[in-house]
């Protein structure tokens, strides 16, 4: 399992970037790779991805998003990943994002690409388009701002 870790600062009140990252059918506009992403229900996502050629279908499940602070995922299927995206107000108009990946690359090209720190490149070049699309547009193009709790977390 590889584990990746980037940071992004953006010119822009943490409610409209959270806001804007809670509209998972907008990431084809700043993910690389990404085609497409349907939102099934709050807490399910079913994504096609095209990487180096290679086109993927899965399903992910939302395991924790907290307005403001926090949005966390994992896969249902194959590629095994999981995350965290964590928002902090920097000031009024600052906001840092910081995403926190675990992936399971699978063959050899995965397991060499990973290596050479692709995924980690990618992941940092995903949160510098998703700074200029939110810091271009303004504000956000959506909002969800419902709570869903871990599931194994006590009231």
């Amino acid at each position: 399992m590889s584990d990746t870790i980037e940071s992004v600062d953006v010119e822009a009140p943490i409610t409209a970037v959270y806001n804007q990252w809670t509209q998972f059918e907008t990431f084809p506009q700043f993910m690389e790779g990404v085609e497409e992403v349907r939102q099934l229900d709050p807490t399910h996502t079913h994504w096609k991805t095209n990487i180096a050629g290679v086109t993927r279908e899965f399903d992910a499940t939302i395991t924790e998003q907290h307005p403001e602070e926090r949005v966390a995922w994992k896969s249902d299927t194959e590629p095994r990943h999981a995350g965290v995206v964590t928002f902090h107000r920097l000031d009024d108009t600052k906001t840092r994002v910081t995403a926190q990946m675990d992936f399971e690359p699978e063959g050899l090209a995965e397991k060499v690409g990973d290596k050479a720190g692709l995924v980690s490149r990618r992941v940092k070049g995903d949160l510098e388009r998703f700074k200029e699309f939110i810091e271009e547009r303004g504000t956000s193009t959506g909002a969800w701002r419902g709570d869903v709790e871990r599931p194994d977390a006590s009231r």
